[in-house]
């Protein structure tokens, strides 16, 4: 009986202490530190929240970047089903649609040969909610957006540095652009020159 009084005791204990008051002291602390991120990262343009930093849109129009391919959700893009494809690299769907992407991707921007286009343009990530590009192919998409938002190329390659996160510390992981802050920074170009973009 003992034993058993003594097992009731150090689970509710520990259920305080672990359920309870360690979760509500990191968030107390992520509050205060890191208000943006624990509430979000949200991204609001002309007033209103129009998405996450750290979650990937689809966009598809040709005056904005488009974003890496998402297998999340049955349509993609969907923040409540973040996951791969789970299609291994032999696999002969997942082979099937990335040529695909590649011939969309070939139409979308052309003169651009397929041996051009960056492997992120075609394939999904592992939580198919990437909000990131590599720099490449933001690159590649410069002289289409430019062109359909009727600005230099020099103009939106600029924008593009200036969306660019290089590696941590200058050391780890990859440069990448972010494309929901990069569209709107084109957004804002496009009102400073009297053209407002559709989206």
């Amino acid at each position: 009986m003992r034993g058993l009084l003594i097992a009731i005791r150090m689970t509710v204990v520990l259920t305080v202490l672990l359920g309870l008051i360690y979760p509500l002291a990191f968030t107390g602390i992520a509050r205060v530190f890191f208000p943006w991120q624990s509430a979000g990262s949200l991204v609001s343009h002309r007033g209103r929240v129009i998405g996450s930093a750290i979650i990937g849109q689809n966009f598809s129009a040709p005056q904005y970047f488009h974003s890496r391919p998402s297998a999340a959700g049955d349509k993609g893009y969907d923040a409540s089903g973040s996951g791969g494809s789970n299609l291994g690299p032999t696999n002969k769907v997942l082979i099937e649609t990335v040529r695909k992407r590649l011939k969309d991707e070939l139409e979308t921007d052309p003169g651009v040969a397929a041996n051009q286009v960056p492997v992120d343009l075609v394939t999904t990530s592992g939580s198919g909610l990437d909000p990131e590009i590599s720099p490449a192919a933001a690159e590649l998409q410069i002289p289409r957006v430019a062109k359909a938002r009727g600005l230099s190329q020099d103009t939106v390659a600029q924008l593009v540095r200036q969306n660019t996160r290089g590696r941590w510390l200058g050391l780890l992981g990859e440069p990448g652009v972010n494309v929901l802050t990069l569209n709107l920074a084109l957004d804002d170009a496009a009102t400073l020159n009297g053209r407002r973009a559709s989206p």
